[in-house]
């Protein structure tokens, strides 16, 4: 029996402006290009004008392309791509599975 195919993550983060529609628009760019986002975390920055978002997303051939068109939607200040052992979505997994491999089921 084979074994599971395992996929390298990495963690986008985006500075963007914080207004109703955001959070739409990226996720969206995502959808539209069927590229699959694991995890979102957002939050608001300094006096809520702007908001972090961190994206789990798998790494792929197609991420830098996809990345590319993040940068361009008008809302989106900068966007950090960091290493595959960012460890914040590892911490927040760890606290709401104890350390189980999450499972989704079909």
């Amino acid at each position: 029996m084979p074994a599971p195919e395992t996929h390298r993550e990495t963690v986008l983060e985006l500075r963007v402006n914080n207004h109703p529609g955001v959070m739409s628009h990226v996720v969206g760019l995502f959808a539209r290009r069927r590229y699959n986002v694991e995890a979102i975390l957002c939050l608001p920055v300094d006096d809520g004008a702007q908001s972090d978002i961190w994206l789990l997303v798998n790494e792929s051939d197609r991420l830098s392309q996809i990345i590319s068109q993040v940068e361009k939607l008008a809302d989106v200040r900068t966007v950090v791509r960091h290493a595959e052992d960012s460890c914040l979505f590892a911490g927040l997994r760890q606290q709401m599975y104890g350390g189980a491999e999450f499972r989704q089921s079909a």
